[in-house]
């Protein structure tokens, strides 16, 4: 089967024949028609990222046609279009992951390949009003973003949001998810061009997080938040307790800024804040997420697709951070 495997860090992923794996009990064999890419995946081909182990296949969004299964696996769902849901051992614990929890696409074989064996009780029903490129840029940002407003943001019907970094595939469906609940959100970004588009889905407004004063500017326009949910950290992330209104909400999920800097402890108990961290989800969260998907038919916005063979031009647009939504892979015989 063909594959788009890192052999190496700081290398452009190579396009290889592989033999195409079987599944052991438990697991399903997928076909699969598409996969988008993650910032996780460049990460590990930068070498910033814990315990790579190489080579590999990366790639942890797909979807596709559930082909073979191996025993202890119900006849029922061959042939069933499915997502994966990319996050593996999750564990017992509904609040934290497990010591064995993985994501998928390093150091298990990903999702950038023709076929892919992964636990059956990781695949869903894909929603029928998706695309195969839609729902294959759904499964990693939506529980992501799913987990991070419901669960630990607590969000509320009809509160104001804010959400950083608008464009990439979390903070999109984030924006989407919040909007399909009447909330009040504005962003921030690298660029008017990405607020402009974040305002045409819904969105109230947003600042150019590159302006030192952009907090400022935000509660000028927009007043305080109820929720913020941020994929940066690094020296803004203080801003967020300047925004927030009190008693309110602050959930993070990344950190492409680097670390947190100068938090004031005053702002941070004085307005009774919560702050909390937030990593991919659970089960029930992917369920949870598929099932929000479905009943308000939210379609994943889409940057661009691109064949399987083109997985490194696909990965320089990603580079650009130009993109705004998921950036896909068409994957083929």
């Amino acid at each position: 089967m063909k594959a788009a495997v890192l052999e190496a860090l700081h290398e452009d992923l190579k396009i290889k024949e592989l033999e195409r794996p079987v599944p052991e009990s438990g697991e399903v064999l997928v076909r699969l028609t598409a996969a988008a890419i993650n910032h996780r995946d460049l990460f590990i081909q930068e070498g910033k990222y814990a315990k790579i182990a190489l080579p590999c296949t990366l790639g942890s969004d797909g979807v596709g046609i559930v082909e073979d299964i191996g025993p202890n696996v119900g006849v029922g769902i061959i042939g069933q279009r499915v997502v994966i849901n990319p996050s593996l051992d999750w564990g017992e614990q509904e609040e934290y992951q497990s010591r064995k929890f993985r994501v998928l696409g390093m150091p298990d074989a990903g999702t950038f390949a023709r076929y892919i064996c992964v636990p059956a009780q990781n695949i869903s029903q894909a929603p029928a009003h998706l695309s195969d490129e839609e729902a294959a840029a759904l499964p990693l940002a939506g529980l992501t973003a799913y987990r991070a407003l419901f669960r630990k943001g607590a969000f509320k019907r009809g509160e104001r949001v804010f959400i950083t970094g608008i464009g990439g595939g979390v903070a999109l469906m984030a924006l989407q998810f919040s909007l399909a609940l009447d909330a009040q959100v504005c962003v921030s970004s690298s660029t008017t061009a990405k607020i402009e588009k974040a305002v045409s889905l819904g969105a109230d407004g947003g600042v150019l997080y590159s302006n030192s004063e952009w907090h400022k500017k935000l509660k000028s326009n927009f007043g305080h938040f109820d929720l913020s949910i941020d994929g940066a950290g690094g020296d803004s992330f203080a801003r967020l307790l300047d925004i927030a209104a009190p008693g309110g909400r602050i959930v993070n999920y990344g950190g492409t800024s680097g670390p947190i800097k100068e938090l004031s402890p005053q702002r941070l108990f004085w307005k009774q804040l919560v702050i909390k961290g937030s990593t991919m989800g659970n089960a029930e969260d992917f369920k949870n997420m598929l099932a929000f998907v479905n009943e308000h038919s939210l379609h994943p916005v889409i940057d661009s697709v691109f064949p399987l063979e083109e997985v490194n031009q696909a990965f320089k647009r990603m580079l650009e951070a130009q993109h705004f939504g998921k950036i896909v892979l068409r994957i083929s015989e």
